[in-house]
């Protein structure tokens, strides 16, 4: 979906030499457009925005409609389909099997209302012409040819759902008279309606065009909550599509039947699906229509039995809920268990991947999404998974690259096609900046870099991924992860005779695995075939099964079970008589308790040892028993907010043994749950109304879904502490989800600032806003969050332009929206293993936030706030000094 600023077995042939430039394309006759379907279990796509990769044609850059400007965001940058032939070797030596190309058709090139161009591809005129921008018919018949050349498949994206932005309602909408406050939207050259017929009748005034009911004549979505607005309405105003209407439902199987036999394209994903009935797409894909089958059929007669086609579902699930997913499924299998579409995107394992390797979320989110998902969809190794796209924030505009490769090597491991957003293996984290040196955010120069480290980091993990169809068919199922933190998340594959094991630590610090159970003999060599950042080292697996092992920070491992690996010798997992050692835990006081407690046991030959909590093995007491072997100590649950969460306690020594002797001596595991005793530190009102800017003067987007809500103007603050832990509960003027927002709230985002008494370094600096913090204050750490993003930032790094280190584990945002308020809750762990808030000091101030905080101007837009004072500087009309706050706090400080 991008609607932005209008609101959002065929022979592998001989490779070509890695990294040449391709020639031009052979003579139509020669050309390769036509393969058998690969099994697309076994794919690896890569995609990109055509526009933002490289540009091979400077020449069709600037068609003359004001258009193009590469220094600006919403315009056309120069990408071209020459451009993506160009670098083909650039792509497949990544280890990608498939490229997926973002919308080559003809597009509406500027919305003077919006002001914003259709670069991206999703706001078409002709669904049958390819983009002058791009190129022409040529090009992308050569850029097929030599991608299948390559041994590689061609993925088109299409839309069904809607056109480009050609009219609107200036007023109220009256559904009994749709003409009422109608409106056309003509371009720079005057054109206010698609080239296409049937879509050029789009009049709602004109009897023979309201007759032919193309169109939904219809305003834009205010509430995506309501089905009949989510299925009829606009889309952020871009012309909704009648498609219960049999003329549109065969001019869009007319029109991506094309692309089909004229370019050869090998799968299709589809744009907006959630926005159309899910009975549409089982008349798109299998019509039986002679004239224009639907598009299965059209493919058949090109020679693809397995033409794929997967949608995109934009629904993130909260943890341990299933909603969005369950959504996703209705439209891959009918109510009947007839299938639908083949796949589509994994929004929610995206979700629950970022909230886990970026945000520091417990691993067991993470794990029952992995569960889940294997349980509820049918064909869970033909959806798309990805780390980041184009709709989304970069992964490292939130997260670190640690995290970063653990999301990109559990992508590569687990059922699903995996899809590399171009720019990640270059590390970008501006959302649609350009790989080529004239083109958006560059930085002046092109970025195709084979040896970069995250390209060879997804070089290597691509590899494993293809040879070996454990990865890419066999079926995961969880072994162990971490309830409360972050720090375990192991699963096994198997397929076929085949077993694997991945394992990650996914926190900052060291962890452990403890006593996993591989149900396999006791001196089994599991062959180490990747570490992240590391050599990879083989594991025995010790007594019982059981493998227990100190894991590193951020790490990533891939075991394999070799043939005939178990050892001659297993004994060499089992102590020997008379070194018998062992440490014992005492039943525990309370299975609930209000604090830290005190816990004791026995050891048996260990003097010294650790005790470690939720297999945070850095941070775990040393324990030293008395001469008979007993011991007690006091456990801290300062970082433990949840009192829903079972927490782990395990006794752990890794003292030198006898070399029979290979595994760390483990105790049993011990269970307990803190409920936890919030004090109110603060509790301060904030005046109603007073979300109008710095200047008096800033005034909300004219989309409707601000008007009247006022979603950014904070009543009531309150801050709670609970030892080292914070909650600050914020109470709003509204709480809107209209866009169905992962965090519960949209229309806003907080950015919330925190300084800790005494710790060096900070900044009054607030990056991206144009301002610094009131009365002095400095920040150590800054939360920044929205409908669809939150993350935890250090200081350390932070500029104007700069949001600091990405930290975690970041806040957990609860949101009560029958009192509309939204909590940030942040353990001890969140603010530098503190043990009192007092001195703590704290500001909040919102705006609203898409790729970047939103601009401000002088007369506000759909989506770009007014107001602004001064000269407009920015590319996009922005007065550049203007402080991006609608509404702050006092600067508060805790006793």
């Amino acid at each position: 979906m991008t609607i932005r600023a209008a609101g959002l077995g065929w022979a592998v042939f001989p490779l070509l030499m890695f990294g040449a430039e391709l020639a031009v394309a052979a003579s139509a006759e020669k050309q390769r457009l036509h393969v058998p379907s690969p099994d697309w279990r076994d794919q690896i796509i890569y995609f990109l925005m055509t526009d933002r990769f490289n540009d091979g044609d400077p020449s069709n850059n600037d068609q003359g409609a004001g258009e193009f400007d590469s220094a600006s965001e919403g315009k056309y940058s120069g990408g071209d389909l020459k451009g993506i032939a160009q670098k083909l070797g650039y792509i497949q030596g990544l280890g990608a099997t498939a490229i997926w190309i973002t919308p080559p058709v003809a597009n509406q090139w500027w919305d003077a209302k919006t002001k914003y161009s259709g670069y991206h591809g999703y706001w078409a005129e002709n669904f049958m012409a390819v983009d002058k921008h791009l190129g022409t018919l040529a090009d992308y018949k050569a850029l097929s040819h030599n991608i299948h050349s390559r041994g590689m498949y061609l993925v088109q994206d299409i839309v069904v759902n809607h056109t480009g932005n050609f009219f609107y309602y200036n007023g109220d909408w009256n559904a009994n008279d749709p003409t009422k406050n109608f409106a056309l939207n003509p371009d720079q050259t005057g054109q206010s309606a698609p080239s296409q017929a049937p879509f050029n009748m789009n009049d709602v005034r004109n009897p023979a065009h309201r007759k032919a009911g193309i169109y939904h004549w219809t305003p834009d979505v205010s509430d995506y909550n309501d089905k009949n607005q989510e299925m009829n309405f606009q889309m952020s105003g871009l012309d909704d599509l009648n498609t219960e209407n049999r003329v549109v439902r065969d001019a869009l199987r007319k029109s991506y039947g094309y692309w089909i036999r004229e370019v050869g394209v090998d799968a299709f994903r589809v744009d907006t699906a959630f926005y159309v009935p899910p009975e549409l797409f089982s008349d798109f894909l299998y019509s039986t229509n002679k004239k224009n089958p639907g598009v299965m059929n059209a493919a058949k007669q090109t020679g693809r039995k397995q033409f794929h086609v997967f949608g995109e579902g934009f629904g993130i699930d909260k943890p341990f809920t299933d909603v969005n997913a369950a959504k996703i499924e209705r439209y891959m299998t009918a109510p009947n268990g007839k299938p639908i579409l083949p796949g589509m995107l994994n929004f929610p394992l995206y979700g629950a991947m970022g909230d886990v390797f970026a945000r520091g979320r417990p691993t067991a989110e993470l794990g029952y999404r992995i569960d889940s998902m294997m349980k509820l969809h049918r064909r869970p190794h033909l959806m798309a998974t990805f780390v980041d796209n184009h709709d989304v924030n970069r992964f490292l505009a939130d997260g670190g690259q640690a995290g970063l490769k653990q999301s990109l090597l559990m992508m590569m491991t687990l059922p699903g096609i995996p899809v590399i957003y171009y720019g990640t293996e270059q590390a970008f984290t501006e959302q649609r900046a350009a790989m080529f040196s004239a083109g958006y955010k560059s930085g002046g120069k092109d970025r195709f870099d084979t040896t970069a480290p995250l390209y060879q980091f997804i070089r290597q993990i691509t590899a494993l991924r293809k040879n070996d169809r454990v990865f890419s068919r066999g079926m995961p199922t969880i072994l162990q992860d971490n309830a409360a933190t972050p720090g375990l998340l192991a699963y096994k594959m198997e397929y076929a005779n085949d077993t694997a094991f991945v394992v990650f630590n996914s926190a900052d610090s060291e962890t452990v695995l403890d006593k996993l159970a591989t149900e396999l003999a006791a001196g089994t060599v599991l062959r180490g075939v990747f570490a992240i950042d590391a050599a990879p080292q083989d594991v025995v697996v010790g007594a019982k099964g059981l493998v227990s092992l100190k894991l590193p920070a951020r790490c990533g491992f891939v075991w394999r079970v070799a043939p005939n690996s178990q050892r001659e010798n297993a004994s060499n997992t089992a102590p020997v008589a008379g070194f018998e050692r062992s440490i014992t835990l005492n039943a525990l006081p309370n299975k609930k308790v209000q604090g830290d407690f005190l816990l004791s046991g026995t050891t048996n030959k260990v003097a010294n040892f650790k005790l470690v909590v939720d297999g945070d093995l850095s941070n775990a007491q040393t324990i030293t028993a008395d001469a008979q072997g007993r011991w007690q100590a006091t456990v801290d649950t300062g970082k433990m907010m949840d009192e829903n969460i079972s927490h782990q306690l395990v006794a752990w020594s890794e003292l030198s043994q006898p070399s029979t002797l290979v595994t760390p001596i483990v105790s049993a595991t011990a269970h307990f749950k803190v409920s936890r005793q919030w004090t109110v530190l603060s509790d301060l009102a904030d005046p109603v109304g007073d979300d109008v800017g710095p200047s008096g003067k800033t005034v909300y987007p004219t989309d409707p879904g601000w008007r009247n809500y006022r979603q950014a103007d904070i009543h009531h603050v309150r801050a709670s502490g609970a030892g080292g832990a914070l909650k600050l509960d914020l109470t709003m003027n509204s709480i809107t989800t209209f866009w169905n927002p992962q965090n519960g709230f949209d229309h806003v985002a907080f950015t919330i600032f925190i300084e800790i008494p005494g710790k060096e370094g900070g900044t009054t600096i607030m990056p991206m806003q144009n301002a610094s913090l009131p009365n002095g204050m400095k920040w150590h750490y800054r939360i920044r969050a929205h409908g669809w993003s939150n993350a935890l930032f250090s200081s350390l790094g932070a500029s104007a332009t700069n949001e600091g280190t990405s930290t975690a584990p970041a806040a957990d945002i609860r949101v009560d929206q029958a009192k509309k308020a939204v909590s940030f809750i942040l353990s001890s762990a969140s603010l530098g293993q503190l043990k009192s808030l007092s001195g703590v000091k704290l500001y909040v101030a919102t705006w609203d936030y898409d790729n970047g905080y939103r601009p401000l101007l002088a007369v506000a837009g759909a989506h770009t706030f007014g107001g602004a004072m001064g000269e407009a500087r920015g590319t996009g009309g922005e007065a550049e000094n203007n402080p991006l706050i609608m509404d702050d706090t006092a600067v508060i400080t805790l006793p």
